[in-house]
């Protein structure tokens, strides 16, 4: 039978596990709310100050980048005609101080003319992340459209 102090050094192992995965499962579901409300502080807070989001036409290399696609006009414009980021539930291994997230996106824009919804991108988004003093962190978001390309189903493959 386990001792006590072995069973008490697992809960709080489990925990902290827990806690872990909680916090960056806000943190994934902060990114549409953020972007889509046009927010670019709370967006690029996402990631560490030398953070990458990998996604096309080029990559955006730290906060400001980050914070300027937010602002940016191609941006903008999504937002303003009805736009919705929505993140998928995800796959997520914690190892100590950093995690790797897989999961799937789309881009939902509304169709002024027929007042209607369609999704006009899906994707798989690999997300890693550090444990830092201002809590998890982004320090590296690859993001590939699901378009029969073998790259998105090398990022899912990751996730079995």
């Amino acid at each position: 039978m386990p001792q006590r102090d072995e069973v008490l050094a697992d809960l709080q192992r489990r925990v902290r596990e827990l806690e872990d995965r909680l916090a960056l499962m806000q943190l994934l579901a902060t990114y549409g709310p953020a972007v889509d409300s046009g927010s670019p502080e709370p967006a690029a807070g996402l990631w560490t100050d030398d953070g990458v989001y990998d996604v096309d036409p080029a990559p955006l290399h730290g906060r400001a980048a980050i914070a300027g696609m937010v602002t940016g006009e191609p941006h903008q414009g999504l937002i303003q005609a009805g736009a919705a980021h929505l993140q998928g539930l995800p796959h997520l291994r914690v190892d100590g101080d950093r995690a790797v997230a897989i999961a799937y996106s789309q881009l939902v824009l509304r169709d002024e003319a027929t007042d209607t919804f369609r999704t006009w991108r899906t994707g798989v988004n690999r997300w890693e992340f550090v444990r830092t003093a201002e809590g998890w962190r982004c320090t590296r978001r690859v993001n590939r459209q699901l378009d029969g390309g073998a790259e998105a189903r090398d990022l899912l493959r990751e996730a079995l």
